[in-house]
Parts: structure tokens; sequence; C-alpha cells
């Protein structure tokens, strides 16, 4: 029986999500991956995604969870039809509408839920604060506050830390380090509005092919 400590992974199937459980894993973490369908116009692809992450880092214990009240409240590029996933604009300070309203907090109530129940000790999420679209829940403050809710919401022996390793990177230096620790960039999927071929118009696109340009390396998932 291993004592090797438990991370519970929080895994899109993105890129970022896979370096970080890549980071995980080398911090000598056990992981237990987590990818959460919420009704996201590419949650088939993700989910395939994911399970690719998956089965190249022999990750066991997997769990899916199917939330798409998220896409019944709406608001949001990715999760209602009406509204268009807008062409990239990386200079924008506003929120975009590809943010879905407090998704983060609803995965990582589900992720403590689980954690709990398996005796994890870290939650490992890949938000990126710095160099991404600049989403409210993806803020440091944001995690500190939901650490102190763990605490609080859990039983008096559990203790279970939020990991952010790639909080205060650019896209470049998740390429960096992904490349590095020899994540599966590759299987990954970061587009926001294409099943099939990556747009290479989004938000999500734009930054991730800038920090390949900027590191110098090349992108091998097929873009229009």
């Amino acid at each position: 029986m291993t004592t090797q400590p438990i991370a519970v992974v929080m895994m899109s199937g993105g890129m970022d999500s896979s370096v970080c459980a890549g980071i995980a894993r080398k911090e000598g973490f056990r992981l237990a991956a987590l990818h959460v369908n919420y009704g996201q116009r590419t949650q088939e692809r993700e989910l395939r995604a994911f399970h690719d992450v998956c089965d190249y880092y022999a990750v066991e214990k997997r769990l899916v969870v199917d939330i798409g009240y998220l896409a019944a409240i709406g608001g949001s590029a990715l999760t209602d039809a009406s509204i268009d996933v807008p062409k990239a604009d990386l200079d924008n300070q506003d929120i975009p509408v590809s943010y879905v309203p407090f998704r983060n907090a609803n995965i990582l109530a589900i992720a403590t839920s689980w954690a709990e129940v398996l005796g994890a000790t870290a939650l490992y999420i890949g938000a990126v604060q710095d160099d991404s679209s600049g989403y409210p829940d993806c803020r440091e403050e944001f995690f500190e506050a939901f650490e102190r809710v763990i605490n609080v919401g859990t039983k008096t022996e559990t203790s279970i830390a939020i990991h952010t390793p790639l909080l205060h990177l650019s896209k470049k230096d998740i390429v960096t380090q992904g490349l590095q620790l020899g994540a599966p960039i590759h299987l990954t999927w970061s587009c926001y509005s294409h099943n099939d071929i990556a747009c290479g118009e989004c938000d999500s696109c734009a930054l991730r092919l800038r920090g390949f340009a900027q590191a110098g390396a090349v992108d091998q998932i097929p873009y229009w």
C-alpha cells in the first residue's frame, strides 16, 4: 500500500492543466484527475483530451462530473450558442464574454468534496492570472479566499491546500516548462469554438500560439 500523498488535479484537457498535472507528479503526488463538463461548446473534444492526458500520465483515479446547470444559467460565449465566441483581443482590459460566471468556484467545490473522501492533501489547478484572458476567478486572492472556505467547511482533521503553480507564469514559460517536463501538450485542446481543428482566432488559441511562438517551439495540434 502506497503512502504517496494524493493530489486532486483539475484537468480540462487543455495545455495549462496538463502542465499543472506534470508539476504535481514531479512534486511527489499521486494524481486523481477531475474533469467537469459544464455545457461548453467543445465539451466532447475536451473530454477526449482529458482521457488522452490521463492515459499518458497513467492516472487511475478519474472523476468526470456533469454540471450542465452552468449552461442553463448562461451568460458566457462558451455555454450560450446565442453569444458568438469573439476573435482574440489580447490587449482587452475588460472581462471577456468567454468568462463563465464563477465556474472555478463550482469546480473547486467538487474537487474539495472528492479530495476529502480520498484523503487528498492538495488541489492543483492550472489557472493563469498574469498572461490570460483576465477572468476574476483566476486571481490569487480568489484562491486564497477559497482555501479559507475549505478550512472552515471541512472536517477538523482535513487539511487541503490549493496549488496554483502556473498562476504568475507567462504562456511562454508554461510552454517551456511543459516541454521540459515532457507534458503531453500535443494531446491537449484549448480552442473555445471548434471540436475538430482549432480556430486559431479565439483568446485561448491566440494565447497558446503566442506562447509557443515566444518559446521558439511548434504547437503540434492542427489549426485552421
